[in-house]
């Protein structure tokens, strides 16, 4: 059921738009990785993550457990969705370790989905009671998520350097976060409010540093322009993406940011 406050309706389809284009935004990799039939250093962990916190969030927003949040489900229905797409991806150019761990965890995940839904719909048994539960389990998962952007932040102010955080993305993010939050506030939603609020300080936190580091960033790419020319192609494309050579997991994309449900 929609909501029948049209301020808040307006508000989740321009954050459903905006939620959609930061999915999207790890595209570019996974074309990269089918043109190469091989996933190297990259790992599906962000879009097993990803995966759980969507099925938790459609969960929630369904009528039997939160009404008249259908927006939540669309935009965590998508996400749903193009996640599944990415890691069917990566199993596809995975090794056969990486296919186990990753069947390993994705039945894991499909347990605790089935535990949740069957102990919150045969226990509890009104709409506070199960929104509470979920609700709970979804502010968890999504507020790790979302905190796990102070890696790159950290990173941003050990070199002084915004290469790794896209000006753009970081926008986005701070617009999502701040759509959702007016979402939640418009017809009190706590759940709802505390991810994305914390989403919204973040992106703001990303933009101030912007702020502060886009200079250094541009003389250290002229400083270190000529050096470019030896590098390979895969190389640039690593440090594009984030991917260290210990394989740590940064950004993945040229615009996108730690694997996210945004939204919810």
């Amino acid at each position: 059921m929609v909501s029948a406050n049209p301020a808040r309706n307006i508000v989740g389809v321009i954050g459903n738009v905006i939620s959609f284009g930061l999915f999207l935004c790890h595209a570019p990799m996974f074309r990269q990785i089918c043109k190469a039939k091989d996933v190297e250093e990259y790992k599906p962990d962000p879009y097993l993550a990803t995966l759980l916190t969507c099925m938790l969030w459609v969960f929630y927003g369904l009528p039997i457990v939160h009404p008249n949040s259908i927006l939540v489900v669309t935009v965590n229905g998508i996400g749903l969705v193009v996640q599944l797409v990415y890691l069917i991806i990566f199993f596809i150019y995975s090794t056969n370790n990486k296919r186990s761990k990753m069947l390993a965890v994705l039945g894991i995940e499909a347990a605790f989905m089935a535990a949740v839904v069957a102990g919150v719909l045969h226990g509890a048994h009104t709409h506070e009671m199960r929104s509470m539960i979920v609700g709970i389990l979804c502010v968890i998962c999504g507020s790790v998520q979302y905190a796990s952007n102070l890696t790159v932040m950290v990173r941003v102010i050990r070199t002084e350097s915004v290469e790794y955080m896209p000006f753009f993305l970081s926008l986005a993010i701070f617009l999502s976060g701040c759509c959702w939050t007016a979402y939640a506030l418009i017809e009190f939603d706590l759940y709802v409010a505390i991810p994305n609020g914390l989403e919204a300080v973040l992106g703001l936190i990303q933009l101030i540093l912007h702020f502060f580091y886009y200079k250094s960033t541009l003389k250290k790419k002229n400083i270190e322009l000529p050096t470019v020319i030896v590098d390979s192609v895969d190389a640039v494309l690593r440090r594009s993406w984030g991917v260290t050579d210990s394989g740590v997991y940064f950004l993945l994309g040229p615009c996108s940011s730690v694997v996210r449900s945004p939204g919810a």
